[in-house]
């Protein structure tokens, strides 16, 4: 049976490769961009399967009025894809104010807005899911990546706490964390600091060094194979919370998870030792 699906961000990266694998199957996509014609191509072969609009997530306003109108040129949308970011690349003193506050507006506050605007769509047609594109280090962080992960972070604790709210509405949620994609993450989509010489020396620099040396070796994720992935997780029930993608991904995650679990129980009894005698 085909599907009908809203995907953001669909110019490039995981958001393209999921929007051709589902019309080469016969779904229909609503797809936004932040550029009128990048979809043109598809536009041109796969005709009124694909609805596209030009949408910057970053203002609430506009997310409601697309997705309104998505719902009902569509009438019925069975899967969401919340998929537009980028990465702000830089120690935390070499990004500047705007870069940080343009990143936590698309990133964290754009994909609330997102979801936000779907939910009551989804609870009066009796359900659906959604898909949160977050990544690896939803779960930890790099250096040159605190803000970025400060993002996937934020919107991995906004779907802890909204994933109870609405499960008895029928809506399931998915949080993908893939690890390094050949997509253009690191490279055209990206922004990055001002690079300070005073971090040469440091976890810094000893970091872009290893990302320098190792280059497409370190990416080992297949686009195409993470988008079929996202797709083959939307025919589970229930849904999969977390979605990990990618043996990097999994190896960051595990030593995290494991590493904090290990922390955490060093502290039992502490924790128990600051409550109320009696």
């Amino acid at each position: 049976m085909s599907r009908t699906w809203l995907i953001t961000g669909t110019s490039s990266g995981f958001g393209r490769q999921l929007t051709e694998i589902l019309l080469q199957r016969g779904d229909r996509v609503a797809a936004t961009v932040r550029k009128a014609g990048a979809l043109d191509d598809l536009k041109k072969a796969h005709g009124d399967r694909l609805w596209v609009e030009v949408l910057d997530v970053v203002h609430a306003d506009d997310v409601r009025r697309v997705v309104e109108k998505a719902f009902s040129d569509l009438k019925r949308i069975d899967v969401v894809v919340s998929n537009e970011g980028y990465a702000l690349l830089g120690a935390a003193e070499e990004v500047d104010d705007a870069q940080i506050e343009r990143q936590v507006d698309t990133n964290l506050l754009g994909s609330i807005h997102i979801a936000r605007a779907v939910i009551p769509h989804l609870r009066r047609q009796g359900g659906g899911r959604i898909v949160q594109i977050s990544s690896m280090v939803g779960q930890g962080s790099y250096p040159t990546m605190g803000v970025y992960a400060a993002t996937k972070w934020g919107i991995e604790g906004f779907y802890e706490g909204t994933i109870p709210e609405i499960a008895s509405f029928g809506i399931e949620v998915t949080l993908v964390e893939p690890g390094a994609s050949r997509t253009n993450f690191g490279t055209s989509s990206a922004a990055f600091g001002k690079t300070m010489d005073v971090y040469e020396k440091t976890a810094v620099g000893d970091f872009r060094r290893m990302v320098a040396s190792a280059g497409l070796s370190m990416f080992r994720g297949d686009p195409r194979k993470v988008a079929q992935a996202i797709i083959d997780s939307t025919s589970q029930s229930p849904a999969p919370r977390r979605l990990t993608l990618g043996s990097d991904a999994y190896a960051f995650v595990h030593e995290a998870l494991t590493s904090r679990l290990s922390a955490l129980e060093a502290q039992k009894k502490l924790a128990h030792l600051t409550e109320f005698d009696g």
